[in-house]
């Protein structure tokens, strides 16, 4: 038995791991094209380009992992039935159970992980990616200005270098900021360096000119300088915005109701959150078994197995929408929250009894013996 248990096991695991990857290559492709203008306007280095949405991964694949089980598991139970290799495996007395059980195990893995995920890989990577987001929006480094080219930022400030040194300085530096509506100012200077503070990005002009125009007036003032520093943030502030749901850890989320600075409707959606951090996680399992429990109590049809997983198909996704459905409606009213439990346990208990006491050949033999009574 143990030798068939690991043969299934494999199956579906080299299934899963394709389908994952594939589902993962494609979404993380159609995610990563609004960091594109980033990376051809901005300058934005490769490296930081991958790192930001590889970050995103953690997330995307919390969601596709329990349909990608469940793909998975179908795929394999029933590739096994049109092969006969199930068929055997029941005429040799294993029970449904029994051959579930390596669906039953990939289940509780992949769940105890995307706990894990969810509730250490997730805010981490959240954390992180915003971090990284903030020094995009708000921080100017030498490689976000490319030689020879000028660069335009979001607050009216155009940015020309004529030359990177080695030192990390540049040379023939040339600024035009128009973010006051009736003040343009024009700054050229010999040398500079791009200063990192705490309160945003800086460039220390050095051997240069300040001109600035009124546009009101029309007065215009000119002023030389040795060294001269100025502010040049490309974001829209330098402070970063409060944490998000998906920062927050479990414990924060859970005990929302004690933050007095969260309104009622935050309050509900953290608590929310956090409850779906553990429930949701075991919909690896659930779907797993609704995946193979048609499959396994069904009697074999050499016709194939296609109303089976029909219906199979029908049942994920009535569980995966009825999650989010309940989800919104816990999310405005915390009495529908034990309904998001019961759509996780329910399914989850009639599979498991399926598999345990429901004999198909029984049924099958009792439905011939009546009929052999109404012959007579």
């Amino acid at each position: 038995m143990r030798i068939l248990n690991k043969y299934i096991t494999k199956q579906i695991f080299t299934g899963f791991v394709l389908i994952s990857c594939s589902l993962l290559a494609m979404l993380w492709l159609t995610q990563s094209l609004r960091f594109v203008e980033m990376v051809t306007r901005q300058g934005l280095p490769v490296y930081l380009f991958a790192e930001m949405t590889s970050l995103l991964m953690p997330r995307i694949f919390n969601v596709l992992s329990p349909i990608a089980l469940f793909v998975a598991v179908m795929f394999v139970y029933n590739r096994m039935i049109a092969d006969r290799e199930l068929v055997v495996m029941q005429s040799a007395g294993i029970s449904p159970w029994q051959n579930a059980r390596a669906a039953v195990v990939l289940g509780v893995v992949l769940s105890l992980f995307n706990i894990y995920v969810m509730n250490i890989g997730i805010p981490a990577s959240e954390q992180k990616f915003r971090e990284l987001e903030w020094q995009v929006q708000n921080n100017m480094t030498q490689a976000v200005f490319r030689e020879g080219e000028f660069t335009s930022l979001k607050n009216g400030i155009t940015v020309f270098i004529d030359k990177h040194e080695n030192d990390g300085s540049v040379s023939g530096i040339f600024v035009s900021d128009e973010s006051k509506p009736n003040v343009k100012v024009t700054l050229t200077a010999e040398k500079g360096r791009l200063i990192q503070s705490p309160k945003g990005s800086r460039i220390l002009f050095i051997n240069g000119v300040r001109q600035e125009i009124d546009k009101k007036t029309n007065k215009f003032s000119m002023l030389s300088f040795s060294r001269y520093s100025a502010e040049f943030n490309s974001g829209s502030g330098s402070k970063r915005k409060e944490q998000t749901v998906r920062e927050k850890n479990f414990w924060e989320l859970i005990n929302a109701a004690d933050d007095k600075s969260l309104s009622a409707a935050d309050v509900r959606k953290y608590v929310v959150e956090g409850h779906r951090r553990i429930l949701y996680p075991w919909l690896n399992l659930v779907l797993a078994l609704i995946a193979c429990t048609g499959l396994l109590i069904s009697n074999f049809n050499r016709r194939g197995q296609t109303k089976i997983v029909a219906v199979e198909v029908i049942c994920m996704i009535a569980v995966v929408g009825a999650d989010l459905a309940l989800t919104n409606l816990a999310g405005r009213f915390l009495l529908f929250l034990p309904l998001l439990y019961a759509n996780c346990l329910l399914p989850l208990v009639i599979c498991v009894y399926l598999l345990l006491f429901y004999n198909p050949f029984y049924f099958h033999r009792l439905k011939g013996t009546k009929e052999l009574q109404y012959e007579v």
